[in-house]
């Protein structure tokens, strides 16, 4: 049954097409969803976009989920307990397995982890201004080459110098003694990437942690540690144990992930954890009590589908540890396949073997042109980017593959096959 007036559906068949502004009268939802479709037809499946890291695929009961709550607004908590209490254990779910005290850690659901680092800044620069009050100015934050643009943008919203360590022949990760280097007393905090999305490497946490220790002994600068796991943060505690990378290190204050990477919800979720309710300043929470509650809001967007965070939560009880687990130690098996078969064509030159994220990256030898790998691969409906490194390596141009949870083995050997075929012709 439509609920639009009588008065409109009697006009509907006098529909105009948009030329620059609404039309006059519309036209009958079949006619308008097939314009829809038809304007969208040209932009290739997202299956097949190997550019990004986003889940594309989800199962047919997670899609009823989706549909059933999309219009959930997440922000009313007073009228959605349920969907509240379910956010709220999601949260205790993550924290457990970035080894948090369950009693201690408090977390929120963002729009992605862009909007989860501009909090996680927030709260650093809070935290800086706090210990030195007027006395210093000219903050600055310290990261590496790899770090996703979310974190300049931090920066030039928020007043923040971004001091950014050069990429070296060892490619864009910040490791210790660029930290040791870059920090100084104004230095709000560092950050650490657990799966670059430049070269699907970890950077070493642990060791930059070690480096803050040691220069908090020798010069007394206290600097915390954020770990920008948006890529890594639901990988490494299934695949990785043993690595040290979480709340187990005591200079970690906050973790980021995005739900909708290897999460696998549809676009958009992030997570944003707090080692505790110190580290998630309390200056930034923002009373409201008109929606019928009075709670405060750490969150910078506010009304927003509770449906993400409903499929994140049947994520977990689906599949269990032992199903992420299997998920993605299938996709690193596929990735380090490809990888393998990449390498051996001797024409390219393989960055990224997929030993951590999932993600191959490759760069050339002459005579082999990427950009035209590219093309090749877009001729057979792939979507693979090239791109250049940051300086000081940005003579350096990679071709990066992303294999998601929803790429097959058969469309693996295939993908290898196609790039083999050309770059065994190249001249």
């Amino acid at each position: 049954m439509s609920a639009l007036p009588k008065a409109f559906e009697e006009s509907s068949g006098c529909s105009t097409q948009l030329r620059g502004g609404i039309p006059l009268f519309g036209m009958d939802a079949d006619e308008a969803f097939n314009a829809v479709t038809e304007r969208l037809s040209g932009d290739g499946p997202p299956e097949r976009n190997l550019a990004t890291f986003l889940t594309t695929s989800i199962e047919p009961e997670a899609h009823r989920l989706y549909r059933e709550y999309l219009n959930y607004n997440l922000v009313d908590r007073e009228q959605y307990p349920a969907i509240d209490a379910l956010l709220r254990e999601c949260v205790d779910i993550i924290g457990a397995l970035w080894h948090g005290d369950a009693s201690e850690v408090v977390g929120s659901a963002t729009t992605g982890s862009s909007e989860a680092a501009m909090l996680a800044g927030a709260s650093l620069l809070r935290a800086w201004q706090d210990r030195t009050g007027d006395r210093l100015t000219r903050p600055n934050i310290v990261m590496g080459a790899g770090a996703h643009a979310c974190w300049k943008k931090f920066c030039r919203h928020w007043g923040v110098e971004a001091r950014v360590a050069p990429a070296t022949g060892d490619g864009p990760a910040l490791d210790g003694s660029a930290v040791e280097r870059l920090c100084d007393e104004r230095t709000i905090g560092v950050v650490g990437i657990l799966g670059s999305t430049l070269d699907g490497r970890y950077e070493p946490i642990a060791e930059i942690a070690e480096r803050l220790d040691q220069l908090e002994e020798q010069r007394g600068i206290d600097v915390p540690l954020h770990v920008d796991a948006a890529s890594g943060g639901f990988i490494a505690p299934f695949l990785d144990p043993e690595l040290l990378w979480d709340f187990q290190i005591p200079r970690v204050v906050s973790i980021n992930a995005s739900g909708h990477k290897s999460g696998m919800v549809l676009p958009g979720l992030g997570w944003l954890l707090w080692r505790d309710r110190s580290r998630r300043r309390p200056e930034l929470g923002v009373r409201i009590n008109y929606l019928g509650g009075d709670d405060a809001h750490y969150e910078l967007t506010f009304s927003r589908s509770a449906a993400p965070v409903v499929i994140q939560y049947y994520n977990f009880v689906r599949l269990g540890f032992a199903g992420f687990r299997a998920v993605h130690a299938r996709s690193r098996s596929l990735a380090q396949r490809l990888a393998t078969r990449l390498q051996a064509t001797g024409r390219l030159r393989v960055l990224g073997d997929g030993s951590e994220l999932p993600v191959v990256v490759v760069t050339a030898e002459p005579p082999v042109d990427l950009r035209e790998v590219s093309k090749r691969l877009a001729d057979i409906g792939w979507s693979v980017p090239v791109y250049t490194f940051p300086p000081k390596l940005d003579d350096v141009e990679v071709m990066r593959i992303v294999v998601r949870g929803d790429l097959t083995s058969e469309a693996v050997e295939n993908l290898a096959t196609a790039v083999e075929e050309f770059v065994s012709h190249a001249n």
